[in-house]
């Protein structure tokens, strides 16, 4: 039957203590390097494993952060996990990665996974329905570093966070519309539940009501913003008397599936409707005419976020003073929502 071979082992068969062969897998540096590189090559020759697990226990370390993410299937995630890893690595951490799929349940089922996995920290970005955050208190109470982005809870509940001014955003993305002339105008969102989505509805709603502008009473759609969601918008719209000409959609994925519908129905863009969407996704330049959108970096989000979970590992910062860092956003603006002729951002 296999067994595992030990540090005995390797100091039998040299014939040296195991205290040294220890010293030796270590790099300590009393230990001589010629007696290093002779432990190495012994080590290797036997097949000896390093027990990582059994050492982070005896640390109370498992060098292993949790990351829960509502789905892994988008552009914007995936930049913000391939930041984290890079900086996890770096930083000598490996990653265990969850998605919620949008549902709290499956939240709550990943939350009690990650804790039994002794991870050393959390980063979450929450799924659309979560509106009790009481899953992550094991978290808390156990002082276990923990971090929100982008989709963040109350600040009620906690104030570390990392995220952009998406009411700000919001407010950016309407006001560009009116400036191009349009009056009535469409929002389509996901759940206002859900920080994101509730602060781009508020920064439409601002910039309407700041310029004297009602929204309609079938103004606001609330959907799960996928490419099914942004054919419907089209439907929906093409059955309308008196339509929209400007329309604010917060992701990029359901806007681009607008545009394609709502062109395939014999409509212009952005003649018709003028059309802006959110995340600058690169499938954002792959329509014809290319999106208006926000830009906000899925990389700076990870890397900032891994960054300052980092620091409370590091004993750098306590849990208690991690607070919210707010990073920019740029409204860049291309063909589809230019009525009138004003030069492209970019």
């Amino acid at each position: 039957m296999f067994r595992e071979i030990t540090i005995y082992d390797i100091a039998e068969a040299l014939n040296l203590s195991a205290a040294t062969v220890s010293r030796a897998l270590k790099d300590h540096p009393a230990i001589h390097k010629d007696t290093k590189k002779l432990v190495r090559e012994k080590a290797e020759e036997m097949g000896y494993r390093f027990n990582a697990f059994a050492s982070n226990l005896r640390r109370k370390r498992t060098n292993t952060i949790g990351v829960i993410v509502p789905r892994l299937n988008s552009n914007f995630m995936s930049s913000v996990l391939s930041a984290m890893e890079w900086v996890a690595n770096e930083a000598g951490y490996n990653l265990v990665i969850t998605q919620s799929q949008e549902s709290v349940q499956k939240e709550i089922a990943n939350t009690l996974t990650l804790f039994n996995s002794r991870v050393d920290g959390l980063l979450v970005s929450l799924a659309s329905d979560t509106a009790d955050y009481r899953h992550f208190n094991r978290f808390i109470d156990r002082r276990i570093p923990l971090l929100f982005f982008d989709r963040v809870p109350d600040e009620a509940f906690s104030r570390a966070s990392v995220v952009i001014d998406n009411l700000e955003a919001g407010r950016e993305a309407t006001l560009h519309l009116i400036g191009q002339g349009c009056r009535r105008i469409m929002h389509v969102t996901g759940d206002l539940k859900r920080n994101v989505y509730q602060d781009r509805y508020e920064g439409f709603r601002q910039a309407m009501i700041q310029n004297g502008l009602e929204v309609p009473a079938d103004g606001l759609v609330i959907n799960d913003l996928s490419v099914s969601a942004g054919e419907q918008v089209a439907m929906q719209i093409h059955q309308m008397g008196e339509k929209p000409d400007g329309i604010f959609i917060a992701n990029d994925l359901c806007a681009v599936s607008f545009m394609k519908a709502f062109r395939e129905l014999g409509y212009a863009i952005p003649e018709d409707i003028a059309v802006v969407g959110f995340n600058d996704d690169p499938v954002s330049r792959f329509i014809e005419p290319e999106l208006t959108t926000i830009r906000y970096s899925g990389t700076e989000v990870g890397e900032v976020a891994l960054k300052t979970l980092l620091q409370t590992l590091d004993n750098e910062l306590s849990p208690d003073e991690l607070s919210k860092t707010l990073l920019p956003h740029k409204l860049v603006v291309r063909q589809s929502s230019l009525k009138k002729k004003i030069a492209v951002t970019e």
